[in-house]
């Protein structure tokens, strides 16, 4: 039966406790109960950011929940497992009472509540669970508890399998959060070209060796052009550059400078060279600006730009080296952009399975804020 056109899930979700989600690439063997609660007040920050959109009431079509809704589920399955989490640290074996998260949405009217009250009671709700686990002495992580269904749970599986329910509906709502991030970039164009006019050293050196990889003239994608600056001194460098960015501000300055620049979006928009049709690039180049994609669409994001180049081309790719993903208004700035977090070993497989052969992983800091960073060098395989 629908309710409010939503089918209900009645899926059991249990084996992502045992194997990776396909769709939201969570991995509950890479988590330890040490990083739940970091990666709950995280994810909070995702939805705080989601829930200033205009349109976080739409829903992108009759059956799915808007982020509104998303939001409201969330908030709701943040006091529910603290509940939980408490009954299994105060009784032997408790038994949970039974929620059906649909008729929860009916109820309480999810798409009607306001999404600034959603957002600091969904943030007051994350904290609340975050230091519930902080909470669990260390022996306690295998005291039990049984769903209505029988299913059995420790403190540990059911914190991941929290974690799991949060990240995927992160997942559900990334094309809002895409939005949210273009959107800071819009806002501050301007001000992040101003702030980011002077090519630091060590990409300049990167700039070096990536158009000897490349060869003499070869012509290269740009991936997150932004104001061109990096595209000039690629040119300097005797390259033919395409300059993309998927935030229109960006566009227009460079268009307004004189440059030629197409607003593309890597993970979706045709990557076809427009000045030559039919040849692939020798080279793509992107320097800080796929730290912004979604951790489940970066695999195929890397797999586009490597179906768009030659064979032995070679991929420049940095990214924030961390653990999952935060919002900051750092820098030039000043509203909230989520930036995803990678480790090597995640990276370098990854990449293997885009098409890409990786040559060297560098690790670097920023001399202006210290942040670690991971330096690509690969080629098409």
């Amino acid at each position: 039966m629908n309710v409010d056109g939503i089918v209900p899930d009645t899926k059991d979700w249990t084996w992502v406790l045992d194997r990776p989600c396909p769709e939201c690439a969570f991995d509950a063997s890479t988590v330890t109960v040490d990083r739940i609660p970091a990666v709950i007040r995280d994810n909070a920050t995702t939805w705080e950011a989601v829930l200033t959109c205009d349109d976080v009431a739409v829903r992108p079509e009759p059956a799915t929940w808007s982020p509104l809704e998303y939001a409201c589920h969330v908030r709701d399955v943040h006091l529910l497992f603290d509940e939980r989490v408490a009954l299994m640290l105060e009784q032997d074996a408790p038994r949970f009472r039974n929620w059906d998260q649909d008729e929860t949405a009916v109820a309480q009217r999810y798409a009607e509540q306001r999404p600034a009250t959603v957002s600091a009671e969904l943030l007051d709700a994350a904290e609340r669970v975050a230091e519930r686990y902080e909470s669990v002495p260390p022996g306690a992580w295998s005291r039990r508890g049984l769903r209505g269904d029988g299913s059995e749970f420790s403190v540990e599986s059911i914190g991941l399998y929290h974690l799991h329910d949060i990240v995927h509906h992160a997942w559900d709502v990334r094309a809002t959060v895409v939005r949210a991030t273009v959107a800071a970039y819009d806002a501050h164009a301007a001000a992040y070209g101003e702030g980011t006019i002077s090519l630091p050293a060590e990409v300049a050196d990167d700039i070096v060796a990536f158009a000897i990889a490349v060869g003499p003239r070869g012509r290269v994608l740009e991936i997150g052009s932004a104001t061109g600056r990096d595209a000039a001194a690629l040119e300097a460098a005797g390259l033919d550059v395409r300059r993309t960015d998927i935030t229109a501000g960006f566009v227009e300055l460079m268009r307004a400078a004189g440059q030629r620049a197409d607003r593309l979006d890597p993970l979706t928009d045709d990557l076809a060279d427009p000045e030559r049709p039919g040849m692939p690039y020798d080279g793509v180049w992107a320097n800080a600006c796929l730290l912004h994609v979604d951790r489940a669409d970066l695999p195929r994001l890397l797999e586009r730009l490597a179906a768009a180049t030659r064979p032995a081309g070679p991929l420049a790719l940095t990214l924030k080296e961390g653990d999952g993903e935060a919002w900051s208004t750092h820098g030039h700035v000043g509203a909230p952009r989520r930036f995803v977090f990678w480790r090597e070993a995640e990276l370098r497989t990854v990449l293997d399975a885009a098409g890409w052969r990786v040559e060297a992983v560098r690790q670097s800091r920023s001399a202006r804020t210290g942040e670690p960073w991971l330096d690509v060098q690969a080629v098409r395989a």
